[in-house]
């Protein structure tokens, strides 16, 4: 019986005609990836031409790097000839391609890039080799070319994008194209951030060993050449450890690559380095803020040459005192960031778990959040409530217990957030608090502001404009229009001096309400700081505890209009200053610098003096372009009488003994200091301004922006410390130095008073009665009028006169 067509069994093929059908396949297959591949590197080409067509024409022009030399910079000194700053295009000591030794090229190229002389610019049998080792065991690698770190640093910003890879890339084709490789190999050489605030390998040598480069050993070469991947890290002086083991890695490199032979590694891996010593290295001053103060002024006195004519510029800092200044303020905000809430680490990072690519991992993090002086940044190993292990650049793990982790507390409490939880792999600020302890801490928020005069001279003697020049270029100390507060009582209490009222004037510390209708606006009931009134008191007394009462009523005696009129002697703008009743607590806008300068007159014995800060500028052979003349005060700089001057240094004197700021003379254990406490509404902005004979200083802590700074902050807890820390150190050697009275003053019972104004001839008493707002009382309760503007002038009318015009007159 026949089959079905369908079901008839086929016949095998033969294994010829098998084999012959699998290649066939094969060859199709491998058509289809070649056609496949050419498509792919076509739409590849295609991408990169677009990209170029785009791109290339905003590549910066490196043609000015053919002719690479630095411009002489404008250097910044302190009157004692410390270096504060430089600014200039190139702060390079420069060295041709043909003064480098060899030895040293050699170690570069070998660690960083061993076929420059080879690639165009992107080394892709580097790039393989590397993607290669870091799959496998091999020790990480990286594929930057010099070229492309030519690139990356001198013309693009540290942003971490693929925009900013392909402008990296193609930014290195162009260098490729318009340099030879010795003069890319030049700039790379030359200008390199080798740590120790060195750039590039000449002053790296005389940094780290104290010689010219072309003195360096083979070993020596290789420390130098382990550098740029991590100046922290890899810092001989600092990582000793560390910075010797990738030492040792480059000289095998040096030998691998031919460069020196096995004698020559052997006999450098075994050679003892001799280190300069961090004390024979010079530290710079920190005085960042007012090395940018020097430079816009020398730039709008002579333009762009400010920067190339080689301009030496002395200020009047006494590098010493800037330090001390420099250092008390950061450790008062740092104590004050002890008592705030943790926020959590910087950042988080995965750890690998092969040694060498978690180094590399922790270096790159630590990298981009580098030391803030002494808050250093590490990255947590391990993490529990009781220890805390950390890793910093060194390589070398540290442990953090007991009080070193109570400011984290919150970060470590199994309750913690993701953002705040402190695990293996964050990034969290340290602080070392003794041989061998360590805190938990962070980056401040907060923001504070120093500056200190003589206030015989107006020479500025120390000036921080905020925590981190780095973090926040704005001079909080010249350009933060702040309210005094408190601070700003004493001018008041100058302007009434000239009304009759003395220190034993007694003045009533009783509430005070004004209406809507009597202010023409909300309701006002001012209140004490510490919600106490306690009846009558001495104005000596008043000051000494701060009391607003006492200062609305003396504001209400002398007339807002009048004390606006006085507070301009001391240099403030009347337009900061609204003729209102709240001048009396320091409602106006004020700068740390205008405080200090305004406390000054007080302290020189009544006269206004401009500060002073550029002394001298020389050109770089030595011809003097400007001098200070000396100053000196005469009777064209008189803001106020003398005999004010010295009452008011004498009610400033018992704040500092027995007030607000009587920390200060129980701290320095000296009479002669004198100042006056401020915190504004709801702690906002805390204040101590103050002087000895010698020296004035204005000290201010609060955030950029207002918000309350907690509670319990005031001026005296927060700013005082500031300015006694400072203190210790400007005033070491100086011999007390007292106040002498000066014509026109009677002591009477052992208070001081004007002449015309003594016991029963000035201001007996104010607000005793208060009949109405505005009133002033003798001692013996009688109403009578104010002696100072209409201020305080009876009503006119049976409605009585609205208590807004007692804020505007």
């Amino acid at each position: 019986m026949p089959q079905d067509e369908n079901s008839a069994p086929r016949a095998r093929p033969s294994a010829a005609f098998s084999g012959r059908g699998i290649l066939i396949s094969l060859g199709r297959l491998l058509v289809g990836l070649v056609g496949v591949s050419v498509a792919g590197v076509t739409a590849i080409l295609i991408a990169v031409g677009i990209a170029l067509a785009v791109a290339y024409p905003n590549l910066p022009d490196v043609a000015d790097l053919a002719d690479y030399r630095p411009k002489l910079p404008l250097r910044v000194l302190t009157a004692d000839g410390q270096l504060i700053g430089e600014f200039g295009e190139e702060r390079r000591n420069l060295l041709t391609i043909n003064e480098i030794p060899e030895v040293v090229k050699n170690a570069v190229l070998a660690i960083e890039d061993s076929r420059f002389f080879e690639h165009h610019g992107v080394d892709y049998r580097g790039m393989l080799r590397a993607a290669l080792a870091n799959l496998g065991e091999a020790k990480s690698q990286g594929a930057s070319t010099i070229t492309m770190q030519v690139a990356r640093n001198v013309f693009l910003s540290a942003e971490k994008s693929y925009t900013r890879k392909i402008y990296e890339v193609l930014l290195t084709f162009k260098l490729e194209h318009q340099l030879s490789k010795e003069q890319i190999l030049e700039i790379y050489m030359n200008q390199i951030f080798l740590g120790q605030r060195a750039y590039g390998f000449s002053t790296a040598a005389q940094t780290y060993f104290g010689k010219p480069l072309k003195d360096v050993s083979i070993a020596e070469a290789a420390m130098l050449a382990g550098l740029p991947k991590a100046p922290s890290a890899y810092n001989p002086i600092t990582n000793p450890k560390r910075a010797r083991a990738r030492q040792q890695y480059i000289i095998e490199r040096m030998e691998e690559n031919g460069f020196i032979t096995h004698e020559q590694a052997e006999q450098a891996k075994a050679e003892e380095l001799k280190l300069r010593s961090m004390g024979s290295v010079r530290s710079q001053v920190h005085a960042d803020y007012v090395a940018e103060m020097v430079r816009q002024v020398m730039v709008s006195q002579y333009g762009d040459e400010a920067y190339t004519r080689g301009l030496t510029v002395t200020t009047s800092l006494r590098a010493a005192e800037q330090e001390a200044a420099y250092r008390a303020l950061r450790q008062g905000v740092l104590d004050y960031e002890r008592r705030q809430i943790y926020r959590g680490p910087e950042l988080f990072i995965d750890l690998p778990g092969e040694k060498a690519a978690r180094d590399d991992a922790i270096d790159e993090a630590l990298n981009e959040r580098p030391d803030n002086d002494d808050l250093m940044s590490a990255v947590v190993l391990t993490a529990t409530a009781r220890k805390v292990v950390a890793v910093r650049q060194d390589g070398e793990p540290f442990e953090i217990t007991g009080e070193g982790l109570r400011p984290a507390q919150s970060g470590l409490s199994e309750k913690a957030g993701p953002n705040i939880k402190i695990r293996p792999g964050a990034v969290i600020r340290v602080i070392k608090t003794g041989s061998g302890a360590w805190r938990i801490t962070q980056l401040p928020e907060v923001e504070s502001a120093f500056v200190a005069l003589d206030p015989r001279s107006g020479r500025v003697r120390s000036l921080v404009g905020g925590f981190d020049f780095q973090k926040s270029k704005f001079n909080h100390v010249t350009q933060a229009w702040r309210q005094p507060g408190s601070s700003f009582k004493p001018f008041i209490y100058s302007a009434a001096l000239e009304k009759g009222v003395s220190p034993m004037t007694v003045v009533n510390d009783a509430p005070l309400f004004y209406t809507a209708g009597q202010t023409g606006g909300k309701p006002w009931e001012p209140k004490n700081y510490d919600g106490q009134f306690e009846g009558p008191m001495s104005v000596r007394r008043a000051l000494a505890k701060s009391k607003n009462m006492v200062s609305i009523r003396v504001l209400q005696l002398v007339g807002t209009q009048s004390a606006q009129a006085w507070v301009t002697r001391f240099g403030f703008d009347a337009d900061k200053h609204p003729p209102y009743l709240t001048m009396a607590l320091g409602a106006g806008a004020v700068t740390p610098m205008q405080m200090a300068t305004g406390y000054a007159v007080f302290a020189n014995g009544g006269y206004r003096i401009a500060p002073t800060l550029i002394t001298r500028v020389v050109e770089q052979k030595g011809k003097v372009l400007f001098e200070a003349p000396e100053p000196v005060l005469s009777d064209s700089h008189r803001a106020i009488d003398a005999r004010n001057a010295y009452l008011m240094s004498s009610l400033l004197q018992e704040i500092t003994r027995t007030g607000t700021a009587a920390r200060a003379q129980a701290t320095l254990k000296r009479p002669d200091l004198y100042g006056k406490t401020g915190t504004t509404n709801d702690s906002v902005d805390a204040w101590f301004v103050g002087y000895q004979p010698t020296v004035v200083a204005a000290a201010w802590v609060g955030y950029d922006n207002p918000r309350n700074l907690g509670s319990r902050e005031t001026g005296g807890g927060l700013s005082l410390p500031i300015w006694i820390t400072y203190m210790t150190e400007a005033l070491k050697g100086v011999p007390v130095t007292e106040y002498t009275p000066p014509p026109g003053l009677i002591n009477v019972g052992g208070e001081w008073y004007y002449e015309e104004y003594g016991p029963g001839r000035g201001v007996h008493g104010l607000g005793l009665q208060d009949p109405w707002p505005g009133a002033a009382t003798n001692g013996g309760g009688d109403t009578e009028p104010a002696t100072g503007d209409d201020a305080a002038a009876k009503p006119q009318s049976e409605d009585r006169r609205s208590i807004l015009d007692l804020f505007r007159n």
